[in-house]
């Protein structure tokens, strides 16, 4: 009587820990999902106010319409091509927000422009940081051999040049 109880406690237990391991897959997917609705949405956020000064009036036009055209680009991107799309919006404001002579007019879009492109960069990091977590916790061998993941994709980074645009202006 006394092994028949140690194997039942020991298999209850092992079911526990399964239990306890495969919720934790499940919470940190979720976590994954979470922080890619965030970054998607700072991401349209940053497009949106690019749109805003491309369509405000305060840049030269092909500037304008150089900024725009990038924008409306990454906001258009499948998933595939969206990280380069992204990186090639970021260059952009780069390349057209860090030269001397923008407008005073131009300075409350470029405070937006400049926080959203801050939240897009904090966006990305907990996104990565969520993706790695889930892959580490998916490589053991435990998880694969009972594939305690289910049929849950693996994660993927998002990688984008997102350093945000120097302005000279708080």
């Amino acid at each position: 009587m006394g092994v028949a109880a140690a194997i039942v406690l020991v298999l209850v237990l092992a079911g526990f820990y399964l239990s306890w391991r495969a919720t934790r897959l499940d919470r940190l997917h979720h976590r994954v999902e979470t922080s890619w609705a965030a970054l998607d949405a700072a991401l349209l956020r940053r497009g949106a106010a690019v749109l805003d000064l491309a369509a405000a009036d305060v840049l030269d036009p092909d500037a304008a319409r150089d900024l725009a055209a990038a924008a409306t680009a990454a906001r258009r991107a499948g998933a595939h091509e969206r990280e380069f799309l992204e990186s090639r919006l970021s260059i952009a404001l780069r390349r057209e927000l860090e030269r001397t002579g923008l407008p005073e007019a131009a300075a409350p879009f470029l405070r937006e422009i400049t926080g959203s492109a801050k939240g897009v960069h904090l966006a990305r990091t907990f996104h990565n940081d969520a993706v790695a977590d889930t892959r580490r916790a998916r490589r053991s061998r435990l998880v694969r051999g009972l594939r305690l993941a289910g049929s849950a994709a693996l994660p993927d980074f998002f990688e984008m040049d997102d350093h945000p645009p120097r302005t000279g202006r708080p």
